[in-house]
């Protein structure tokens, strides 16, 4: 292993980083992290805080999940890797699919394609989607509908629905037929509404157009998170998602959630479709499917799908991974699954949700940096800052770093994307974790 001074030094001129420019890893190095236990990280100096951002959205169970890391191992001596493609499979994979099917029948959702992360799954979802409507003579059918401020990866047709031009400018032309609609972002939309309910019908008003527009006999889905996550954690009044489900279904339009980041209890209940009351006929998830200890995704497929496909010797997928149903990420799953399960982390989600929330609006009332806290699902909570709560001026990218490096020297990783201050801890937080982040939050603003 190489010693610290070596790794300092070479990190931004050997790596580039994801979400970053490679200039900017040079001159503002990445924090390292070498250790992790629980819900704390370690850094390379051996400063060690508490992970208000799970990773990356996707360590819910925490860093010691030892029946997780049992699984792998056990795995990887019985069979580390084997393909699923046409002809063969492996035992982890079927299991795995069993469980996942009990798992989400209440989202109407029986079969799983394997994936190897999130932009995977985006991905996925939206080929098959075009080829449901191609099997059943829609061809026409090519068109993606989506919400701006969306997130849905980085993959060439993930990026085409993507709701941020941040993720988009850079590398257009993209899929064309991708076509945006009004979040239901009440502290910033085009309509100046900041009631959720109104604001909720506005955004459905305008779906509705945007289909008589394009034809809905062109559309072939449209994919949404159930709640907006990267995008600042943005949750629709629960009249929402409901009402795109009956418009799409009376269109003929399948509805695909996005729930890389929500599926597995991360607001408070096992999926965000369960949260609103919908069935989508696709679902894809990655993330806390095997709690980041191995890159996987699934795809969940509901009676639409499966009644076209299944059966029909024209419905051949021509699409995969090599790593599609990896054993090694199977097992992951499986026992992933099984503690996600016997924990019932759905509780504590909401539990500490609940406090963090409360705890960040009531630093909202003591710092006028604070323009907005939105969350109030589970443990998805996010503070826009702005530089003028009258206007609502975003805060310039200094003083945001800045609120996020005191709150790191002050115990807590938290992460800033634009405005926002997005947490996102494991789902295993106690109440004095949640206590600390907020501390380390109250630093960070009192600082500036």
């Amino acid at each position: 292993m190489k010693d610290s001074n070596f790794l300092k030094e070479n990190n931004g001129r050997l790596m580039w980083h994801p979400m970053t420019s490679p200039q900017d890893s040079l001159d503002q190095p990445p924090t390292i992290i070498t250790e992790a236990d629980g819900v704390s990280i370690t850094d390379i100096d051996g400063h060690r805080v508490v992970d208000g951002v799970g990773g990356l959205w996707n360590v819910n169970l925490g860093y010691s999940c030892q029946p997780v890391k049992d699984a792998i191992a056990a795995q990887l001596d019985k069979l580390p890797y084997y393909s699923t493609f046409r002809g063969t499979s492996n035992d982890a994979a079927i299991e795995l699919s069993f469980e996942l099917g009990e798992f989400f029948a209440e989202d109407g959702l029986h079969r799983a394609f394997f994936t190897s992360g999130g932009s995977d799954s985006v991905e996925t979802s939206l080929r098959l989607a075009r080829q449901y409507h191609k099997l059943r003579g829609e061809a026409g059918r090519t068109k993606f509908l989506s919400l701006k401020k969306g997130y849905h990866g980085t993959h060439i047709g993930g990026a085409s629905v993507n709701g941020n031009a941040n993720f988009r400018n850079a590398y257009e032309p993209l899929l064309p037929g991708c076509f945006h609609i009004p979040a239901p972002y009440s502290y910033r939309n085009p309509f100046n509404e900041s009631d959720p309910e109104k604001l909720a019908q506005l955004c459905i008003q305008a779906l509705e157009d945007e289909i008589a527009f394009q034809g809905a006999n062109t559309i072939a889905a449209m994919i949404m998170e159930p709640i907006l996550g990267a995008g600042g954690v943005i949750p629709p009044h629960p009249s929402f998602a409901p009402a795109v489900q009956a418009i799409c279904n009376r269109n003929g339009i399948l509805l695909i959630t996005d729930e890389v980041i929500t599926a597995y209890g991360r607001t408070g209940a096992w999926s965000g479709a369960r949260l609103w009351g919908v069935k989508p006929d696709m679902m894809a998830t990655a993330k806390a499917i095997t709690n980041g200890y191995f890159p996987f995704g699934a795809v969940m497929l509901g009676d639409r799908m499966i009644e076209v496909f299944e059966g029909n010797p024209a419905a051949k997928i021509g699409h995969g991974y090599t790593y599609s149903g990896h054993p090694v990420g199977a097992a992951a799953a499986l026992a992933c699954l099984a503690e996600t399960k016997r924990l019932n982390v759905i509780d504590n989600a909401a539990a500490r949700g609940t406090q963090l929330f409360d705890g960040c609006k009531a630093l909202m009332e003591k710092y006028d940096i604070i323009g907005d806290v939105r969350g109030g699902y589970g443990l998805m909570t996010a503070i826009e800052m702005v530089s003028d709560r009258a206007t609502k001026t975003p805060i310039d990218a200094a003083t945001a770093s800045k609120v996020q490096d005191v709150a790191y020297q002050s115990g807590a990783m938290v992460r800033v994307s634009g405005p926002n201050l997005i947490l996102s801890p494991p789902l295993v937080l106690s109440e004095a974790d949640a206590a600390t982040i907020l501390g380390a939050l109250e630093a960070g603003f009192a600082a500036i």
